[in-house]
């Protein structure tokens, strides 16, 4: 209903995210992920379509700080940084030694004076953890260890498109307990959204990650199942979604995992006991072994929309975390 629409608008109005960081959505609530996606939605809208020229972050700079090389969250972030009429300015390890040379105290200390926002793409995440709390500006994870939430939000912006509102939908994770996996379980619930999980014996998720998922379903009436069944995971399911089963700095592991990870290939006999209307993610660049190349470049695929709209969601954070933009489109289906 209308009146609906406008308490609903209202409420996810008088959300601000200003100076704040994202390092997990762990920390954001339900409103403050969907304030998140509008603003996303809208930044699209005026910039892609409406051809807009919106200066929101003139005479601000970002440092981007990559421990781990990216070619989408790299071109995301400093495409879109540009696009809002700030400067993007980009740090490898071979600029940076954070904790070696200076210590991440210092080197917080130093980009608070010199940038206004930092997006860092690191191997542990207790390396942002330590960043954010001597940094007197917002801290993004580009990626870490433990979770990674600018997929996520891409992911659930492209889900939103896709089938028009996101509540009631169910999203099956099928393959490797990882960051990702973990970001999906730290969100879906508070945008009412049911995940299905499988994992082999000993890749499943964190605990910890478990039991805060397992509450956050709970509390939003959604349902959590983990299995190591692929086929009971699919059973049902709007969305497949799997990730490479050899990430960045498990080369060695490798033989072993595809050993383990038999029988988890996501394949059209996957999509046969999902819903009629089932799609797939992933996100890329992929290894081949966890999804065949027909589901892969199927029609079904969200794989490539999803990966344009990491560049969206990363502005719609930018934006959200250094100012008090309002959308001007309204507000999303959820």
């Amino acid at each position: 209903s209308n009146l609906e629409f406008s308490t609903g608008a209202a409420s996810l109005g008088s959300v601000s995210l200003k100076g704040r960081s994202c390092l997990t959505l762990k920390d954001f609530s339900s409103d403050e992920i969907k304030r998140l996606l509008w603003v996303s939605a809208d930044l699209k809208h005026r910039i892609k379509h409406e051809k807009q020229y919106l200066p929101l972050l003139q005479g601000k700079s970002i440092a981007m700080i990559f421990e781990k090389r990216s070619t989408r969250t790299r071109m995301s972030t400093e495409t879109g940084f540009a696009l809002l009429g700030g400067h993007p300015c980009f740090l490898t390890s071979q600029d940076i030694h954070l904790g070696v040379n200076e210590s991440s105290t210092d080197t917080a200390r130093v980009l608070s004076g010199l940038c206004d926002i930092v997006l860092a793409r690191v191997y542990s995440h207790s390396t942002l953890v330590e960043l954010d709390k001597e940094a007197s500006i917002p801290i993004i994870n580009g990626l870490s260890d433990l979770y990674h939430p600018i997929q996520i939000l891409a992911d659930f912006l492209t889900l939103q498109e896709h089938y028009g509102s996101l509540s009631g939908l169910t999203v099956s994770w099928i393959g490797d307990g990882n960051n990702v996996l973990h970001s999906f379980m730290m969100t879906a619930a508070k945008l009412g959204v049911h995940l299905k999980i499988a994992a082999p014996k000993g890749y499943e998720p964190e605990q910890s990650v478990i039991q805060e998922a397992q509450r956050l379903s709970r509390e939003h009436g959604t349902q959590l199942v983990l299995t190591s069944d692929p086929m009971e995971a699919a059973h049902g399911s709007n969305v497949l979604v799997t990730d490479t089963w050899v990430s960045m700095g498990q080369e060695e592991e490798k033989k072993k995992r595809l050993k383990d990870f038999k029988g988890y290939q996501i394949t059209m006999k996957t999509g046969s006991v999902t819903k009629p209307d089932w799609t797939f993610l992933h996100c890329l660049p992929r290894k081949m072994e966890e999804v065949d190349d027909e589901v892969f470049y199927s029609s079904r695929s969200l794989v490539f929309p999803e990966a344009e709209n990491r560049k969206w969601t990363i502005m719609g954070l930018m934006v959200s975390l250094l100012t008090d933009y309002s959308p001007q489109i309204p507000m999303l289906k959820f």
